[in-house]
């Protein structure tokens, strides 16, 4: 898939303010830091397109991009940044929460995991409610570049064998890098094959 045009459209709290339409919405959430915003200006080839920032837990809002006036690219709210007050993670959580279910646009989840840290609860949990609510979602190691060939196959298939005490089938799986553009073909074949299943 080509990326002819990425552009920001619009950001908000709610996912009724969403744009209307029935285009598809591929979201990306992962924990704070986990390296969503770079990796969305890799996918889409332009680099100041989502605001990536050193300070974690700076997207609080849902962002979306029109890609090709065909589809978007939603940047979701990251989680678990425990310096924000209770009330603050509550509201944060409803935000992603009501997206994720209620958004009948959201094709798909593009969950984000760190390549470099073993299984963290908070991730693992999020992906069993996302199971659990027949949500369609893949997962995304990030920062494979931080990691030799080796010790990145090795924790990928770790992270696997976690997983599969628990699930039967795991959802698709992308190995990524926003240093090196590692997993962004994959990524945009994967998007473009389901909007072509849509369209038939």
């Amino acid at each position: 898939m080509k990326i002819k045009t990425a552009k920001f459209e619009i950001s908000n709290t709610d996912y009724k303010k969403c744009p209307t339409g029935n285009k598809p919405e591929y979201a990306f959430i992962g924990r704070s830091n986990v390296g969503k915003s770079s990796l969305i200006n890799m996918l889409t080839n332009h680099k100041g397109l989502a605001k990536t920032s050193s300070t974690p837990g700076k997207t609080l809002l849902i962002n979306h991009f029109i890609i090709n006036d065909e589809w978007y690219i939603v940047d979701l709210p990251g989680y678990g940044y425990a310096q924000r007050s209770k009330d603050a993670r509550e509201k944060l959580k409803k935000i992603i929460e009501d997206y994720v279910l209620e958004r009948e646009q959201m094709t798909n989840l593009f969950v984000l995991i760190d390549s470099r840290h073993k299984p963290q609860q908070i991730d693992v949990e999020f992906m069993e409610w996302l199971g659990e609510n027949g949500v369609p979602f893949s997962i995304v190691f990030t920062k494979l570049d931080k990691l030799g060939k080796v010790a990145g196959a090795q924790a990928i298939a770790a992270y696997k064998r976690h997983l599969q005490q628990t699930w039967e089938e795991l959802p698709p799986v992308f190995e990524t890098s926003s240093e090196d553009g590692r997993g962004r073909d994959e990524i945009l074949s994967y998007i473009e094959q389901i909007n072509q299943e849509l369209t038939q």
